[in-house]
């Protein structure tokens, strides 16, 4: 089974987005009850979202994690390249109801590079899961490893195909 997919790891029993080890680090936890948005030293989580809130749900990486710093935002903005870069480069977040309202944390990139073909590969792991209207399966640790196991290893080289088997794999696991 593979331990992870970009940002997104199996730490212990559940999957979490972002490396909850560096130093005043923040990551994403999946719960069987929602996503819990952590902050490396503190007990508490600094937010909880329920899964039955979130509509829609996405994940935003940068290959390295000095992509994701103010500077790299600058660089992206007076370049005009389309990187993704800067302060949200490594963010998850989306769509809530009740009420309707955008949804966005920042969580710390880990030491190790993402490939690119796992950044786009989680980013439409979370997008088809959101489409098929299962987010509420990213929660159960089990469920995401299969899907995890199963997607990790796709090719991204032809974006088309690779977004269209990661749509297939979650149908075919069930949701």
């Amino acid at each position: 089974m593979a331990e992870f997919l970009g940002p997104l790891e199996l730490v212990g029993d559940r999957w979490i987005i972002g490396d909850p080890k560096r130093e005043g680090g923040s990551c994403v936890v999946l719960t069987a009850e929602g996503l819990e948005h952590h902050k490396q030293g503190e007990r508490e989580p600094l937010a909880v979202v329920p899964w039955s809130r979130v509509v829609e749900l996405g994940v935003q990486a940068t290959a390295w994690a000095w992509m994701a710093t103010r500077t790299a935002g600058v660089l992206d903005a007076l370049g005009g390249s389309r990187m993704g870069g800067g302060r949200s480069g490594c963010s998850v977040g989306g769509l809530l109801r009740h009420p309707y309202e955008g949804w966005s944390v920042n969580y710390t990139h880990h030491e190790r590079p993402y490939t690119g073909a796992h950044v786009f590969l989680v980013h439409q792991l979370f997008l088809k899961t959101s489409e098929a209207r299962a987010v509420r399966r990213l929660g159960d640790p089990e469920w995401l490893g299969e899907a995890v196991a199963r997607v990790a290893p796709l090719r991204a080289w032809w974006m088309y195909s690779a977004a269209r088997s990661v749509k297939e794999i979650i149908e075919d696991i069930g949701t």
